[in-house]
Order: C-alpha cells, then structure tokens, then sequence
C-alpha cells in the first residue's frame, strides 16, 4: 500500500468518490470524522458500503477505523462492521501492544462468529496520539501477527501535551511532532512491518504534499495517509518505486545470490554490504505485495 484515505463513513457519496480515487486502500471513518451523535448511523452506511463492494475486483484494501478503547464504543463499532468482512482496523490512541492485543483477540472472537479464517483481518494502529502512547512503542514488536503496519498522528497528541502548534513557520514538525514521528518509523522497523507516515492537512497544497513524501520516503516510510482524494496521485508517485530503483534492487539482489557466503559485493563501482541486501529485498517484497 502506497495511498491510504479517509472518507467519512456516515456519507455514502463521499464514500462512493473515496473508492473512484485510485488509493491503494481506503479508511472508512467512523472516529473524528464521525458527530456523536452520527456514530448509529455512521455504522449502518459504512457496513452496507463494504456489503456492496468488498466483492469488486480491483477494488483498494478496506480498513475501518474504529473509536478508542476509551470511548467506549470499539465494540459496537466491531460488532456492526465485522459482518462484512473488511480487510483491516484501524485503531486510534493505540497505547503500545497490549491495545493492538485486545483488539486482536476482538477480532479473533468475530472471525469465529462469522467463519471468517483466523487472523485474516489486519491491523494498522496509530501509535502516538497520547504522550502515553508514545512511551509505550517499545512493546509493538511481536504484539500481534495481524499488524500491517504502523502509522502516527499529530492533532490529538497537540492536544494532550498542550502544544500550541505542531509545526512551525516553515512548515516542519516542531521538535515533539518529529521525536514522535521517528520513534514510530524506528517502533515499525523493529516490529518489521510497513511505516505509514501522516496526514497532511492542506490538501489544496499539493507541492508541500509532494515534498512531505519524498522526505517521508527518504527516511524509511512507505506510504501515507491521505484527507482528500486530490492527494492520492501525489503520494501514489511519491512512493511507486522507479524502474531504475527496480532494476538495481534486482541487481543487489542478483550479485548477492552469485555471491553465497560473501559479506561485499561490487556493482558499478561501488561496494555494497548486507544491509544494501536487505533494503533491496524489502523494496522487491513490497512491490510483489502489491
């Protein structure tokens, strides 16, 4: 997955535009998007949305994200949209592995309930929404062999530590947003699945979102979150690897192989070591994932 988007999952035309927008996969929202006093109903569209496409081909991955444990609300949300099988959960104000193994056991006890195959429903938690959470990222690794990935957020993690901006006048994440950021890019390594970066939150600027993405790539994330379909040609080029970057990962990978036991390998003048290696078989393990 390049391109994840959020569509609202109380308004079924902004659901049907999400699914035309060409992301990789889609987040039907039923947390801040989503008035209190809309979440009934927010359920009821976004599981006859997932009734109504789950068996179109070519369709993007279906995530729903669901309200924090907290809100007491996760389990009606599960209990409306599990029926219909959707591709994965999202989870906000993940607080470490215990969160993402209560959900998974939740998601083990619908699967049974409805003959789904165990473990077939993934989950991407967001993973630094409470200071609390941050400091709880060290126990992802090995909480569940349903996690897709990780990904993080900005706004609510403002609003707990009280901060009065996350970026500053430049457009950058001010010192607490970025700490956050790589902690969670490092939690996904270790946890050895896919880092999701963030939204970005002007989806008329479309340049800021490009540069956004190639930073984003440079460090290690492999997709991002997306508020507008506008975004999702943008990230889709960001983080689509080039031929060129194919045909050297094939190369690394190639020389290593013709090479058994060898620490070094040489291609066009350079030297190259195992993590070369390594970083060329995940970029190929990525793309065959589709």
């Amino acid at each position: 997955m390049r391109s994840l988007l959020f569509a609202p999952g109380d308004t079924p035309r902004k659901l049907d535009k999400a699914l035309d927008s060409g992301a990789d996969a889609l987040i039907l929202d039923l947390e801040d998007s989503v008035a209190p006093t809309a979440k009934a109903e927010a359920r009821a569209t976004t599981a006859a949305f997932l009734k109504r496409v789950r068996g179109e081909a070519g369709r993007p991955r279906l995530y729903v994200r669901v309200n924090a444990f907290d809100t007491g609300l996760t389990d009606d949300d599960l209990a409306a949209v599990m029926p219909e099988a959707p591709d994965g959960i999202v989870l906000p104000k993940a607080a470490g592995g215990p969160d993402v193994g209560r959900l998974s056991v939740a998601l083990a006890v619908h699967e049974a309930e409805i003959g789904l195959p165990d473990g077939v429903t993934r989950i991407l938690p967001i993973v630094t929404e409470t200071a609390r959470a941050v400091f709880a990222l060290d126990s992802l690794p090995g909480s569940s062999p349903r996690l897709a990935g990780l990904t993080w957020g900005a706004e609510d993690l403002s609003a707990d530590i009280g901060a009065e901006t996350n970026r500053d006048g430049s457009g950058a994440w001010t010192g607490p947003f970025r700490l956050a950021r790589d902690l969670m890019l490092l939690a996904a390594t270790a946890a050895q699945v896919d880092a999701v970066d963030t939204v970005y939150a002007g989806f008329r600027d479309l340049d800021g979102l490009a540069r956004e993405c190639r930073e984003a790539r440079r460090d290690g994330f492999v997709a991002k979150m997306a508020i507008h379909p506008a975004q999702v040609a943008v990230i889709n080029a960001a983080f689509t690897p080039s031929d060129e970057d194919l045909a050297r990962a094939r190369a690394v990978v190639a020389a290593f192989a013709a090479n058994p036991g060898t620490g070094v390998v040489g291609i066009d003048g350079q030297m190259l070591d195992r993590p070369h290696l390594l970083r060329a078989e995940r970029l190929l393990a990525r793309v065959g994932r589709g």
